[in-house]
């Protein structure tokens, strides 16, 4: 039922999966609190509905790009630009010190969000977070330098 809703909704299915799989983390959590099969029933409804909502409201706000709109991979053999690295290595570390752990567990330990996650002990979607602010606010200010000089 869980599953069927979310795909039904938000009609991808991978999304349903994880949607899927977060109402039935949510309802580990809650447990102690359902009391009986109906009221179980009725809380799993309730809260994929609600989830697949917001599932929807968020792809509005940030549209999936498909890979083949994405461009081609930059060649690796060319020279690196050091005086970017610099740059970059600076402003990374002015960010605040979560977002700064997030973002170098990111980029330079290679982690998944939900191994940030568990290493940093925080909720997916906060580590999603810092990484969306951080990346937006480093590309800002890269662009300011680039601008002024």
């Amino acid at each position: 039922m869980v599953f069927s809703l979310a795909l039904r909704f938000v009609r991808d299915r991978a999304g349903a999966e994880e949607l899927a799989q977060d109402v039935f983390l949510q309802l580990y959590r809650q447990l102690s609190r359902i009391e009986s099969p109906a009221h179980a029933t009725w809380w799993l409804r309730r809260a994929v509905c609600h989830r697949s909502i917001d599932e929807v409201r968020k792809r509005k706000l940030r549209p999936r790009v498909g890979l083949e709109s994405a461009p081609e991979p930059a060649d690796k053999t060319a020279t690196p630009d050091l005086l970017l690295q610099d740059r970059l290595r600076k402003l990374v570390g002015l960010l605040p010190e979560k977002a700064r752990m997030v973002v170098l567990l990111r980029y330079q330990e290679d982690l998944d969000p939900s191994e940030i996650a568990e290493t940093l002990a925080m909720p997916v979607s906060t580590v999603k977070s810092h990484l969306h602010r951080s990346l937006t606010l480093l590309r800002g200010k890269l662009q300011k330098q680039e601008v002024c000089s």
